[in-house]
């Protein structure tokens, strides 16, 4: 468990700083912040045709309200956290990887929706739009990423240790 817990840290802090540099700001992290408006307009382009999108605002034609999607509110610290979980927790390697995959789609999915309902709450009442953000879709994305990881582990191969002559060996059985 210590060595999980080290790891983690390790591995989080390294993402975090690497996600600060300019590099991957310009080539991932706005990138994906702009992807993550023009989703979120053509979802709410379905319901309502009065939504623009400059870079990573969506701006409502009707009422002029904006919601820009800053750092911290694009799901990438999200799986950033959910990714370090995966990559300290022992398992296999194609595991890890399925599990990363299949994690930051259930993220960023999620995100989707709150992108989407931060849009119309925002017009509907500011309160309630500061409510939602700051408490109440901060933790339904850190529950998202626990959800996720804790539905990763049960689905790995479960381990099974022998006792040889030598020394405690172990193999992986099929779950």
């Amino acid at each position: 468990m210590i060595r999980f817990f080290v790891l983690f840290v390790v591995i989080l802090i390294a993402l975090f700083a690497a996600e600060l540099t300019t590099p991957v700001q310009q080539a991932v992290v706005l990138p994906w912040t702009q992807a993550l408006a023009r989703i979120s307009a053509s979802l709410v382009t379905l319901f309502d045709a009065n939504v623009v999108v400059f870079g990573k605002v969506l701006q409502s034609t009707t009422n002029g309200f904006a919601l820009s999607i800053e750092a911290g509110c694009n799901g990438i610290e999200a799986a950033l956290i959910l990714i370090a979980a995966m990559l300290a927790f022992p398992a296999p390697w194609k595991h890890r990887a399925i599990g990363i995959l299949v994690g930051l789609a259930a993220i960023q999915s999620l995100n989707v929706v709150r992108v989407v309902s931060l849009f119309y709450l925002g017009q509907w009442s500011m309160q309630a739009f500061e409510w939602a953000h700051f408490y109440v879709w901060q933790a339904l994305i850190m529950l998202d990423v626990l959800i996720v990881w804790m539905l990763w582990i049960r689905s790995l191969p479960r381990a099974t240790f022998t006792v040889s002559s030598t020394a405690l060996t172990e193999s992986v059985r099929p779950a």
